[in-house]
Parts: C-alpha cells; structure tokens; sequence
C-alpha cells in the first residue's frame, strides 16, 4: 500500500488517466474527487463489495433448462390453438 499525504485541493494521478483530488477535510470525514476517463467503472469499497457478493450468488444459481423449454412448448402451443 503506497501512503501519501495531501492537503486541501492536492491531488495524485494514477496512470496518466485519474487524478484524485482532497476536496474537503472534516473531522473524521475527507471528501475526494475523482476524474477519471468514463470506461473507468469507480465505486466506494462497501459497494464494491456488495456487487461482487451479488455476483458470486448468481453464478451458483441453477436453472433447469428443461422446464423453460416445457413452458415455453406450451405457450407456443396456446398461441397456435388461439389463431
């Protein structure tokens, strides 16, 4: 982990691509503001997390491709017999 200090409107660049400014200093609180190019997908840790929790959860859900293909015989089937 590389630590860096910073005042109030002192930024860093990362990779020539984003530039991580201190804008605000509170208490327990700094806010940053972040420029970086839009392909560059930026979320708070906590969030980060979440998502690839969701994500983890999803690739061990299974579906059983063969009650799909049943439904959806049967719905074709009632569209053919309604015309």
């Amino acid at each position: 982990m590389l630590i860096l200090t910073r005042k109030k409107n002192e930024s860093i660049i990362i990779d020539d691509k984003i530039k991580v400014t201190v804008l605000e200093l509170d208490n327990n609180r700094v806010q940053l503001g972040i420029e970086a190019p839009r392909d560059i997908i930026i979320h708070r840790e906590e969030v980060y997390r979440d998502i690839q929790e969701e994500n983890r959860k999803a690739a061990l859900v299974k579906v059983d491709l063969s009650l799909l293909k049943e439904s959806l015989s049967k719905s074709r089937q009632e569209k053919g017999n309604e015309i």
